[in-house]
């Protein structure tokens, strides 16, 4: 509702710009400093004051004096210097919300793609990965609930340097053959023991350089897709990603499509986009320096990118999209699955149904052979990687080749959803059995490498998490059942892990902390949960006295919900809790889930004062009850869809 009235607001006050003096576009509203001057301030006056020549508050004046009746507006009012501030018809607007106004701008005509997740299919995942899964699923849900159209891609590189990496493995340190690998997968946890395979070949090829030539040939062997080599890289990708997706799904994610590389391969997907490269001359093929032998992409093509010194010479500057031993770069390869997200490529995937969540939900995967009833994906208008910053100048050179090849808008519309790394506390590191130096015991985190071994499994995260919870809610309820104890532990858990990760601007580094994210007090995922579970307490005990949910729509007409909201308190209260649609617009424009974390803390606190300000139950005046007794309603419909947005379910009980 309150989106609703603040798009009425800006749109009357553009026409009056635009009829007044000729000024088109977007006006802009604010929230006045103080709640006592209105709940909406218009600060358009002081943007058009350079361009009119005119002082800010003759512009408010004419602007007062034009705009006329607003629907839902009590009073405007010139503040200042030259503010507008205004008044919301307060019985206007609860019976709006009553009546369930308030939709959604909208939406564009359009399809967009959030790629995020994208584990190399190597080895169990780590708690870095839950930050990108969380990030990129918050932002789906976001752009969801704005009722935009979206498709969820998690990109499988079952070609690439780290599953040779661990085929190497199985071929040279354990001379497994594939039979011996399909054992392991149906008998042992076996993304964990590729997590230990892995930190093993990677220590060999340092005390062993030259058997990096393994790793050479196997990568050619896997491209080639057509020997033992091949099928072992085949068995060890399936099987991890089947274990990534079961993690993934313990947070609430769920992916639409697996593109994967190994089909970008075989259906000729780099090809393609290579012959479209070379003739339009995009890259070129290197015939001295250090790139000999390569084609590569000159630093001309993305100079002005992040990441670049000033003069810096071309060759420093050139992307090597093909080696000089024909082996295709991760970021040409990237390219190709850009052009194909766009429908530009000129070609598309097969598809096969990979895997149905116990939701019902089917996410299906690229093959190379047809398939029937497959659906279609891909040919989106905008395009989200949710790729960590390290990555970005990788990212700037997959938008250069967009732009090489010409596709200006399509390069303008892909979106680096970047973010930075996540660490642990020194106390989690202990608790995770990570051994520490005095040294590293000091600091205010301690970075972990999975390529040494040292990194924390996602899954192990997630087993502490729950056992911390679940000690918490035994304390509290031992009564109940066990294994009611442990979904709500399990809910507190995921709660607690995913509004720490979203919590911090994508732009902070974070170190991961159990006491901090588990806590029922502060900033934290339980915090809003139990302020969830307390409305639904109430209505609970409401139920549980033989009463029944008044018929709100018939009891409260507009001019008791006007009496009741002369409480200015409750009248604020109200308003902080109707502001979730607006929070998630504003989240989604600036691309920054936290907003809507902050935005469900809030609502938890104005729900906290609510519920020490006026004891619903005991109030005697019928009419007052009934308002006290929607606003109970309306708070918990409020938390629950909002944390749904952030994929946090509400326990029965905490």
């Amino acid at each position: 509702m309150f989106h609703l009235l603040e798009k009425r607001i800006a749109a009357a006050f553009a026409s009056r710009v635009e009829s007044l003096y000729g000024v088109t576009g977007p006006v802009q509203t604010e929230q006045p400093k103080q709640s006592s001057f209105g709940e909406i301030a218009m600060p358009a006056a002081f943007q058009l004051a350079r361009q009119l020549k005119k002082a800010p508050k003759v512009i408010a004046a004419e602007l007062l004096s034009s705009v006329g009746v607003i629907e839902g507006v009590s009073a405007i009012e010139i503040a200042g210097n030259g503010y507008l501030n205004l008044r919301l018809d307060r019985g206007y607007y609860a019976a709006g919300l009553l009546a369930g106004d308030g939709a959604t701008d909208t939406p564009a005509d359009e399809k967009i793609i959030v790629e995020h997740t994208n584990i190399n299919p190597n080895k169990a995942a780590h708690i870095g990965h839950l930050r990108n899964a969380i990030l990129g699923d918050t932002f789906v849900r976001m752009l969801r609930a704005t009722e935009r159209r979206v498709e969820v891609q998690n990109y499988i590189d079952n070609t690439g340097v780290q599953v040779a990496d661990v085929v190497v493995g199985f071929r040279h340190l354990e001379n497994k053959k594939p039979d011996d690998v399909r054992r392991l997968i149906a008998t042992t946890r076996f993304d964990y023991l590729c997590w230990d395979l892995y930190a093993r070949i990677s220590s060999h090829y340092q005390d062993h350089p030259e058997s990096l030539a393994w790793r050479s040939e196997m990568l050619h062997a896997i491209e080639a897709g057509e020997s033992a080599d091949a099928e072992l890289a085949h068995l060890v990708s399936d099987a991890i990603v089947k274990a990534h997706l079961a993690t993934m799904w313990r947070l609430n994610v769920v992916y639409d499509v697996l593109p994967r590389e190994s089909e970008i391969l075989h259906l000729k997907f780099w090809a393609t986009a290579f012959e479209l490269l070379r003739e339009r001359k995009a890259i070129y093929f290197e015939n001295e320096g250090k790139n000999k032998g390569c084609w590569v992409m000159p630093g001309s093509a993305f100079r002005e990118s992040a990441g670049f010194r000033e003069g810096s010479d071309g060759e420093d500057d050139s992307k090597v999209i093909v080696r000089s031993n024909g082996t295709v770069t991760y970021v040409g390869k990237d390219i190709a699955y850009q052009l194909w997200k766009f429908g530009l490529l000129g070609k598309d995937f097969y598809y096969q149904k990979w895997h149905t969540y116990p939701n019902g939900h089917a996410v299906w995967a690229s093959t190379d052979a047809p398939q029937q009833g497959a659906p279609q994906f891909g040919r989106g208008s905008r395009v989200y990687n949710v790729i960590d910053s390290r990555q970005s100048y990788l990212q700037d050179v997959v938008v250069a080749g967009l732009g090489a090849l010409g596709y200006a808008a399509q390069a303008d519309n892909s979106i680096h959803f970047s973010y930075e790394m996540v660490a642990l506390s020194p106390r989690t590191c202990v608790e995770m059995g990570i051994e520490l130096s005095e040294e590293d015991k000091r600091r205010p985190y301690v970075e972990v490498s999975g390529r040494k071994g040292l990194g924390v499994k996602a899954d192990d995260l997630i087993d502490k998490l729950i056992e911390k919870a679940l000690a918490e809610v035994t304390s509290r309820h031992a009564e109940e059942p066990e294994g009611s104890r442990r979904r709500a532990a399990t809910q507190i858990a995921i709660g607690a892990l995913r509004y720490f990760m979203l919590k911090y601007t994508r732009n902070s580094v974070i170190a991961f902390d159990f006491g901090e994210a588990l806590s029922f007090e502060g900033e934290t995922g339980p915090y809003v949960q139990y302020a969830a579970v307390r409305a639904r307490n109430i209505l609970k005990k409401l139920e549980e006295r033989g009463e029944r949910l008044p018929d709100f729509r018939t009891e409260l007409a507009r001019e008791a919900a006007a009496r009741q909201l002369s409480d200015e308190t409750c009248w604020q209260l109200l308003l902080a809790a109707s502001k979730s649609g607006s929070a998630i617009e504003r989240a989604v424009a600036s691309g920054e889930p936290s907003h809507v974390a902050r935005y469900a803390f809030q609502l938890a606190q104005s729900f906290s004062n609510f519920y020490h300000e006026y004891p619903v139950l005991s109030e005697a005046d019928r009419e007052k009850k009934t308002f006290l007794l929607w606003m109970t309603d309306y708070f918990r419909a409020q938390l629950e869809r909002t944390l749904g947005v952030l994929g946090i379910e509400v326990p029965e009980y905490m």
